[in-house]
């Protein structure tokens, strides 16, 4: 048996890929069948429910192969764990590698990505109508390209998996989006791939001075003083590297002011577009800045963090304000991304213990409760086909289930205490406050008006009487709507009352970069790379 798992071990990174790509192909020789009414003017095919039915299983099974990473992490180890560690030479010149790892930063993200697929299919049963296969065939391209994101250790094939994000999203979002679509994913397009054009040159120039792509060889040559001409080439370079960086990265996040493309992307975007837009691809901007930026360029980190938590910490209180004003749903939301991403961002760059576990767990809280409450957006315009507040009023009364379920998830997303939101948002303020008071005192503000903007934005649509005639008749959650949205609320609770189940395998991982700031430069790699 420990043999069987051993060597299961050595494949799981790999499956949890390869299951959503090979399940995509297949999914194109599905027959179409024959085109039909629905009765309502949809048009439907006689072989939709096989499709939707078979990327859910294929979906459902990665998400449980990607459950043998936390059975069988090893929690002692701080760093990547060997047991999972894959390293295949692909390309010889030059030097690349299929070279994936996991450690306790990236285990959790890629749990879930496999569990927001599942639900996001779910929630979209009923709301895709036409080109069902071609949505199928971009949601599991999709998934596998942010997974590979997570896990790729070879820089060259990161920066595949990044680019390769960008096809299935723009398509998601430009041919099953709302009306201004085209604009929404050509922007989306636009802003990442040409930020992503600054990391392609920083990691060229890296490969060029090293001679690997490999992150762990990169790492230990950056850390390392062995080479006087390598410093000494480093010491000109590390600013422009770290810019080049952190500029893919902060568009990802998206950091203010470079968040102009994500509301647009986000009203525009189909619920499962959404759902994976603000659960997974900006996760890759923040897990970006912390192990590239952060682990990479230590001195470089500290010397720009000053102004990169000046941008976050407007970020937060930006995003609150916007959202407290929108009058559309899914862009007040949107906003509230914004800021709290800015949180994540804070405490990364706070360089302590407490920062870090709380940006990491904060990562995994915003993929739960934005994800859930882009999917509760998303059932209310399938009812009633707008986003617009004003629209709403009164809903607790047709809708108590939905009311209820939408609360929980208000009170998560604002960090209220025994939920999820409130562990990350406590641990990254104490981070903000151990690194300077003034951090700490101004990005508290963003927890008050979160609190605000959520809490006004859940009075004007479910309290007082119904203002619109057509909301009296709306029909409350139904049992697939309910199954989409249990997983989520769960956590919500579960991640809120169990946080040291996540953090045994977050904290020693952050400590292990967090040691590259204690001691800048090391004379060995070693006391970096475990």
């Amino acid at each position: 048996m420990n043999e069987m798992m051993g060597s299961f071990d050595k494949i799981v990174l790999t499956a949890v890929i390869a299951l959503p790509v090979l399940g995509a192909f297949a999914l194109m020789f599905f027959p179409r069948g024959m085109k039909h009414d629905d009765g309502h003017g949809h048009p439907h095919y006689g072989s939709d429910k096989a499709l939707k039915w078979s990327a859910l299983i294929l979906s459902l099974v990665t998400f449980v192969a990607s459950l043998h990473l936390p059975a069988h992490f090893d929690y002692k180890v701080a760093g990547f764990q060997p047991k999972f560690d894959i390293d295949i030479a692909w390309i010889t010149t030059p030097n690349i590698h299929y070279h994936l790892g996991v450690d306790g930063l990236s285990m959790w993200l890629v749990v879930m990505t496999t569990l927001l697929v599942p639900v996001s299919i779910i929630s979209s049963w009923n709301s895709i109508h036409g080109r069902v296969k071609e949505f199928l065939v971009l949601m599991l391209f999709q998934e596998a390209a942010m997974i590979g994101v997570f896990l790729a250790l070879d820089t060259f094939l990161f920066y595949v998996f990044w680019e390769a994000t960008l096809i299935p999203m723009a398509l998601l979002i430009g041919v099953y989006g709302h009306e201004r679509r085209v604009y929404a994913a050509v922007k989306f397009f636009l802003y990442t791939m040409l930020a992503s054009v600054f990391m392609l040159a920083a990691i060229i120039w890296l490969y060029l001075k090293t001679g690997s792509f490999d992150y762990l060889t990169i790492q230990a040559a950056l850390l390392s003083s062995a080479n006087p001409t390598f410093t000494s080439a480093l010491s000109t370079a590390a600013p422009w590297l770290f810019l080049a960086f952190f500029i893919a990265f902060a568009v990802k996040v998206p950091l203010f002011p470079f968040h102009t493309w994500l509301p647009d992307a986000h009203v525009e975007a189909p619920t499962a577009g959404s759902i994976l837009l603000a659960g997974v691809l900006l996760k890759m901007g923040t897990y970006g800045l912390l192990r590239f930026n952060v682990a990479l360029f230590p001195e470089q980190a500290r010397t720009h963090a000053p102004w990169i938590i000046a941008l976050a910490i407007i970020g937060i209180i930006y995003g609150a304000l916007v959202a407290l004003v929108q009058p559309n749903l899914k862009k007040l939301i949107a906003y509230s991304s914004v800021s709290h991403l800015g949180f994540v961002v804070l405490g990364i760059f706070s360089f302590n213990a407490a920062g870090t576990d709380g940006a990491v767990y904060q990562m995994l809280n915003h993929g739960i409760s934005t994800g859930a409450l882009f999917m509760l957006a998303g059932m209310l315009y399938d009812r009633r086909h707008t986003y617009e507040i004003k629209e709403f009023g009164g809903l607790a009364t047709p809708m108590p289930v939905y009311a209820m379920i939408f609360l929980l998830i208000t009170l998560s997303s604002i960090g209220l205490p025994l939920m999820n939101g409130f562990v990350g948002e406590f641990l990254i303020l104490s981070g903000a406050f151990q690194a300077k008071g003034l951090y700490g005192m101004l990005a508290t503000t963003g927890v008050i008006w979160s609190a605000g903007y959520m809490l006004w934005l859940y009075q004007r649509t479910f309290f007082g009487n119904i203002r619109v005639e057509a909301n009296r008749g709306l029909l409350d959650i139904d049992t697939r709507e309910r199954v989409a949205l249990l997983p989520l609320v769960a956590l919500a609770l579960i991640m809120g009352l169990a946080s040291p189940y996540w953090m045994k395998a977050i904290d020693p991982s952050s400590k292990l970069i967090n040691e590259a700031h204690t001691t800048i430069r090391p004379t060995s790699p070693v006391a970096v790379v475990k």
